[in-house]
């Protein structure tokens, strides 16, 4: 892998943890709230903030899938984490692995390339 596998990796982790953040505070304070109580001011940004979020993740999901080659079922897989409440912050676990391993594999690949 390279560094821009690398890089890739990386931004999809920085945004799966507010994104898998964002659906279970949609439903507890956003729709929750709104049903229990007269606040529903909150149910419309959090509703926006979580569909950007979800877009952005999964643009990203989809440019990893280009960089890094993988297989579809693993896609699938971490397209299905995210859509599950807080199933992002265990697919940031396998991704920071994942994302240490490409950084090796890269600085492996440019020393033998230097030598």
């Amino acid at each position: 892998m390279d560094i821009k596998t690398a890089s890739a990796l990386h931004r999809l982790r920085l945004v799966s943890v507010p994104e898998a953040l964002s659906f279970p505070a949609l439903l507890i304070f956003g729709s929750l709230l709104s049903r229990v109580s007269d606040i529903d001011y909150l149910l419309m940004p959090l509703g926006f903030l979580h569909a950007i979020l979800f877009m952005i993740y999964g643009v990203l999901l989809l440019d990893v899938w280009y960089k890094a080659k993988w297989p579809f079922k693993k896609v699938v897989f971490f397209f299905v984490l995210s859509v599950v409440p807080l199933g992002g912050l265990y697919g940031d676990k396998l991704l920071k692995r994942e994302e240490a391993d490409s950084v090796v594999a890269a600085r492996v690949a440019r020393e033998a390339a230097q030598a």
